[in-house]
């Protein structure tokens, strides 16, 4: 119990830290530090994340930075196919499904790692020579919606509503590099929307879970618990560390924990 507590408020600590896609290594934590298979974690994990991510969300629509119908429309794309996922993870042997797993990881790790360098001149002036399809409407405070403006919304929701499912996670590393390519959104609105997503996403797979008698709620109690202590202590001391250096720190500490995945599977 104490064991799955501290695993739970570690998730939680680096949720606060290092953003949405922080909860990518719940699966993992519970995988090491509990033993269980990655198609047990899974829901554990979303659950653990969506709670963590509904309170960051409700913080977020507080200070008037979740734009809602963005969220509503990735979220319900997601929700869609969050079922499919979970559907196919319980019936992927283990070790496929850990390799799928921690190649995703890798991923993740190289792409944060890359995303907490310095961006270069030429980069920066190509990233503003193309617009993205969402634009903010400075005076009316909100998204002007157009037709690839939704598609794009929607095929993130898609992504990472199906990615939730399968490896039980909140698909916040989808969704936050998604909302910074295809909006001008604040870095704040990009945290707040994501974590919105994330809170409808995971809400829809635990139920979907729980309803299937796949959720464990032994270990899933505890682990939430302390995932939400953790949001809380972490958020108290965020703001206060250099975010390009916890970023890094995330991705080479997600590289490792990938790379001990593909082992443990092989």
């Amino acid at each position: 119990m104490i064991i799955v507590l501290l695993l739970g408020f570690t998730v939680g600590v680096i949720l606060a830290l290092t953003g949405a896609g922080g909860g990518i290594l719940a699966v993992p934590l519970l995988v090491f530090g509990v033993g269980l298979s990655m198609a047990e974690a899974g829901p554990i994990g979303l659950l653990a994340v969506g709670l963590a991510a509904t309170l960051g969300a409700v913080m977020g629509l507080k200070n008037g930075t979740v734009r809602y119908k963005a969220a509503l429309l990735i979220a319900g794309a997601g929700i869609v196919c969050s079922p499919f996922g979970l559907w196919l993870a319980q019936r992927t042997p283990n070790r496929p499904l850990t390799i799928i797993f921690a190649f995703v990881l890798m991923y993740v790790a190289f792409r944060v790692f890359q995303r907490s360098l310095p961006a270069s001149a030429e980069s920066k002036t190509d990233v503003k020579n193309k617009p993205p399809p969402c634009l903010l409407d400075a005076s009316r405070g909100k998204l002007n919606w157009t037709a690839p403006c939704a598609w794009a919304l929607t095929v993130s929701g898609i992504v990472a509503g199906g990615l939730s499912g399968l490896l039980g996670v909140g698909g916040g590393f989808v969704m936050v590099p998604a909302l910074q390519r295809y909006t001008d959104l604040t870095a704040q609105s990009v945290l707040a929307t994501s974590l919105a997503v994330i809170a409808l996403v995971s809400i829809s797979g635990v139920a979907a879970s729980a309803a299937a008698g796949h959720l464990q709620w032994a270990i899933a109690f505890p682990f939430s618990i302390g995932a939400l202590v953790g949001m809380i202590s972490g958020r108290l001391v965020a703001a206060k560390l250099s975010g390009p250096h916890l970023q890094r720190g995330f991705a080479i500490v997600s590289g490792v924990v990938a790379v001990a995945l593909f082992v443990k599977a092989i």
